[in-house]
């Protein structure tokens, strides 16, 4: 079969015979398309022999087409190289070249330039390129620098974590927490007797609501008065503290969807229609064992049933449960091996120097930012998968792509879904039915967020100077910043920033220098 090229800007035509057992010797390299195969030998740039002479690369021996210049493509890409010995190279690759290839290829009088091209780097085209190169380059170079850190933290203070980290004698002095957590299981079961109380009609609606406000405002006040009176360690006390706070959020739940399910009973019971596009289930199913399971369920949101899976993945569970140590023991190495010598030689940010104060938050913001980002890893993806997976709770979205928000709002819709969740429905969109804005009711959100982050910190420490508070009501006015410059510059690089700006570099060390210093000025044990 006789295959003709045409050499740039030559008039020559050179031919070469390929026997039918030389097609079968060619090695197939599959391309996107054949239209590509076409055009590869009139881009200069990117075949620049195949310009020049022709080259055979692929072939079944089926053809699929003829390019102008008269060569065929077979289901891919041939070329061929003019020559009249052929060699086998590497994988099995005919390669005939000889003086034919040498005199016409990149001739002087050929024009090297031949299309409108943009450099990759420029506006138009660098989002058209692949930056895989420069992603490795990134993580060569992060790997590189924090290496060199962690040398020279070693040298400077030697290895300073140690087994009191996890466990000292005065941890053996938190056990009135330890109680104190252990007994919070009264507070759902005294909200079961009274939903029973109000099914058989014992208690009024009005009643009903009064009993469970005492038991949730209950619920948070025993567990902060206990704080308040014991000389217990801060992360003892954080911990029973979100323990708390999360028993709050699932009573309130339980509470509000109970309520809101008797009101829709009545409603069927007057003949009202209503929508099945809901997905609800109003029959009494009220159960101490539906109740149980959402207490210990990874979610804030009450229902009588949930999404279930069918099986317990005994080795998925396990290969998840090494990873959770070994994030955890990360997260600790960070904490004792770089935040404490950090925190311990600095001063209060808002007494000392500006530039000092500066330079320490900034110090302080990369291995805030690791633990922050280990801390998320191991509870959101690590520790509510597990759970998940043994309780075969099946709706497992406890988090969406966050790190990719474009403004601060967005960043609080993904980060923690079952909170944003449980705002959504039991705060916002009452709000919402009740008349009250839009903007008040966020507003509304933020303050019960704000008033929980104050709890959580502000208890343990022993200290209330509303700096958690304060954090997350700014995040108000940071909402509408952003919001204003994504719109204004229409640029998703720059609400990404911001938000990394806002949030993890300047937010949360200056959170943790305040609160720190605080602690340290009233003599509370870290440990």
């Amino acid at each position: 079969m006789a295959i003709q090229d045409s050499p740039e800007s030559v008039s020559t035509v050179t031919s070469t015979t390929l026997t039918d057992s030389d097609l079968t010797s060619v090695r197939r390299r599959p391309i996107a398309n054949s239209e590509n195969a076409v055009n590869d030998s009139k881009d200069d740039d990117r075949n620049p022999i195949g310009a020049g002479a022709g080259r055979i690369e692929s072939g079944n021996g089926l053809s699929n087409g003829t390019d102008g210049g008269g060569e065929k493509v077979w289901n891919g890409e041939v070329r061929e190289r003019i020559g009249a010995a052929g060699e086998k190279v590497g994988n099995g690759e005919v390669v005939r070249e000889g003086e034919g290839f040498y005199k016409f290829a990149y001739r002087p009088s050929a024009p090297a330039h031949r299309s409108i091209k943009e450099s990759p780097l420029s506006s138009d085209a660098i989002f058209k390129q692949s930056h895989a190169g420069l992603f490795n380059l990134c993580i060569v170079v992060l790997v590189a620098v924090n290496s060199r850190l962690i040398i020279e933290n070693l040298m400077k203070y030697g290895l300073l974590i140690s087994s009191n980290f996890w466990f000292s004698s005065r941890s053996l002095r938190d056990w009135p927490l330890l109680m104190c957590c252990l007994s919070l299981n009264i507070f759902p079961l005294a909200a079961f007797i009274i939903e029973k109380l109000v099914r058989q009609k014992y208690i009024s609606e009005p009643v009903v609501v009064t009993l469970h406000i005492i038991i949730t405002t209950l619920s948070v006040l025993y567990p902060v008065l206990v704080i308040l009176r014991c000389d217990s360690a801060v992360q003892s006390g954080v911990t029973l503290m979100l323990f708390a706070c999360i028993v709050w959020l699932k009573l309130v739940s339980y509470a509000h969807t109970n309520y809101d399910m008797r009101a829709l009973q009545k409603s069927l019971d007057k003949g009202e229609v209503l929508p099945s596009s809901l997905g609800m289930d109003y029959s009494d199913t009220l159960s101490l064992k539906s109740l149980a399971y959402f207490m210990v369920a990874p979610t804030l949101c009450y229902q009588p049933s949930y999404p279930h899976t069918t099986c317990v993945r005994k080795g998925w569970v396990s290969r998840q449960f090494i990873k959770l140590v070994i994030f955890t023991g990360v997260m600790g190495f960070i904490i004792e091996q770089y935040i404490n010598p950090i925190v311990r030689n600095s001063q209060h940010p808002l007494k000392a120097n500006l530039l000092y104060a500066i330079e320490r938050v900034l110090k302080l913001s990369v291995p805030n930012l690791y633990v922050w980002l280990c801390i998320f890893y191991c509870f959101f993806h690590l520790w509510l998968n597990i759970l998940a997976e043994l309780l075969c709770f099946g709706d497992r979205e406890f988090y969406k792509d966050w790190w990719n928000a474009q403004t601060v709002e967005e960043y609080w819709r993904m980060w923690n879904m079952p909170v944003h969740k449980w705002m959504v429905r039991h705060i916002y969109f009452p709000c919402l039915r009740n008349g009250i804005p839009k903007v008040v009711a966020v507003l509304i959100a933020f303050l019960v967020s704000a008033i929980f982050h104050e709890l959580c910190i502000a208890v343990p420490c022993h200290i209330f100077k509303f700096w958690a508070f304060i954090g997350i009501m700014f995040q108000v006015p940071l909402v509408m910043l952003t919001k204003y410059l994504h719109h204004k510059f229409r640029n998703y690089m720059v609400g990404n920033m911001l938000f990394w700006c806002f949030f993890s570099i300047l937010g949360q060390p200056m959170c943790v220098l305040l609160y720190y210093h605080d602690v340290m000025n009233r003599k509370v044990p870290i440990k």
